[in-house]
């Protein structure tokens, strides 16, 4: 016996309807680096789609290897169309971390990368060798960035090889303090370029 709401099917023959009663996430735009200053997102532009379409976006980043030894992996959004990122956050940030020689585990929290009303870009992995086996992967969120009511929170995880030979993570959370839509993201390094890697955008219903 199947449940259906408003014309979906929620439920046939006791399992769940994967794609309706858990959302969908759908690829809208791949984007791989190749020395690259930046890495933007920006709705209207080259197929990409960053509007109230969808509940919230996931960017999933994947081997981000800087060209500069010890850079920060960064981003910032924009409410015009990309022609400035320099939206007001507020952020909290943690991380825990462990040696490859099993030395200096600890866990805490790092006001140095947190912002507070600030609208410099916000860190999502900080310290990242540009050795050849070294890079950074993780994801970041955001809710409703189309509101025009509410602030726009976003949540990320960051882990990455230090070039101190940490195993690094960090999670971050904040709000872009703005009831503008935002229609734009941009990645990038805090020194130099993105030598390699790819950042993946997908909407989530």
């Amino acid at each position: 016996m199947a449940v259906i709401s408003n014309g979906t099917t929620i439920f046939d023959a006791g399992a769940i309807d994967s794609g309706q009663a858990t959302g969908n996430m759908t690829l809208i735009k791949t984007l791989t680096a190749s020395s690259s200053g930046t890495l933007s997102f920006v709705h209207g532009a080259s197929s990409v789609v960053f509007n109230n379409t969808y509940d919230s976006y996931l960017f999933t980043f994947i081997n981000i290897h800087p060209a500069t030894n010890q850079t920060k992996f960064q981003f910032n959004m924009s409410v015009d169309t990309g022609s400035n990122y320099n939206v007001t956050k507020t952020t909290t940030n943690f991380r825990a971390y462990h040696e490859e020689s099993d030395g200096s585990p600890a866990v805490g929290y790092h006001g140095d990368e947190d912002l507070a009303q600030a609208t410099g870009f916000q860190s999502l992995g900080y310290d990242i060798g540009n050795g050849n086996d070294e890079s950074a992967s993780g994801s970041l969120q955001i809710f409703s960035p189309s509101s025009t009511t509410f602030v726009k929170h976003f949540i990320a995880i960051c882990h990455q090889y230090n070039s101190g030979d940490y195993a690094v993570t960090s999670q971050i959370a904040g709000y872009g303090n703005t009831t503008s839509a935002v229609d734009g993201i941009q990645f990038k390094m805090n020194s130099g370029n993105i030598d390699t890697g790819t950042i993946k955008m997908y909407g989530i219903k």
